[in-house]
């Protein structure tokens, strides 16, 4: 039986829903067939009713922060969002929020927060040139070496992806791995919403 596609509007459906992290999302919805009542189930079950009372109330508390690095040549400016001015004003959570910055500072290779955020034009260009590269390969593992080569590009451009750059201080966890724990301890659907990073000369 093959296991059937999921979107990554399925797991942005699924993730606004219940303000579930997207890995639990995406199994959720592999094991339901894509089914999204069925998933929003699962993961009652799996993460409690916590998770949805999350999802369901609206971020549009948070904060902007800043970081300038050393050299005074790259600076980046992040908004993180929340649901209540409690937890804004709360020191893990701007602490999160500048670590985030900081990473984003070292990372001239991050253009998106979430891999749902990729324009599927974009997805399908870099698709396209990776095809072209495998051409040379035998025919039945071009399509696997292909997309092996797209999920490394998700890996390189896509914030929640990667581990954090201070590895040790992180235990090599992921931005969206330290998300997901700063929503579990708050309680509250914690939100990247967007960046920008600017560098001298480019």
């Amino acid at each position: 039986m093959s296991t059937p596609t999921i979107s990554a509007k399925q797991v942005k459906e699924l993730r606004d829903r219940t303000g579930a992290g997207m890995m639990d999302c995406k199994n959720a919805l592999a094991e339901t067939d894509g089914d999204i009542d069925r998933a929003v189930e699962l993961l009652r079950v799996r993460l409690g009713d916590k998770a949805l009372k999350m999802g369901g109330r609206e971020a549009t508390e948070g904060t902007v922060q800043a970081y300038i690095h050393g050299n005074g040549k790259v600076g980046v400016l992040v908004e993180v969002d929340c649901n209540t001015d409690f937890v804004a004003r709360n020191d893990d959570f701007i602490g999160f929020a500048r670590e985030v910055a900081m990473h984003i500072a070292a990372s001239p290779s991050v253009r998106y927060v979430a891999e749902e955020d990729i324009p599927a034009d974009d997805r399908q260009a870099e698709l396209r040139v990776f095809e072209r590269q495998a051409a040379d390969k035998p025919e039945n593992v071009r399509t696997k070496i292909a997309e092996g080569k797209l999920r490394k590009w998700m890996e390189e451009v896509v914030l929640l992806k990667q581990p954090h750059v201070n590895t040790d201080k992180h235990e090599g966890k992921t931005i969206e791995e330290l998300r997901a724990a700063l929503s579990g301890t708050t309680g509250e659907n914690v939100v990247i919403r967007r960046f920008s990073r600017f560098a001298v000369g480019t």
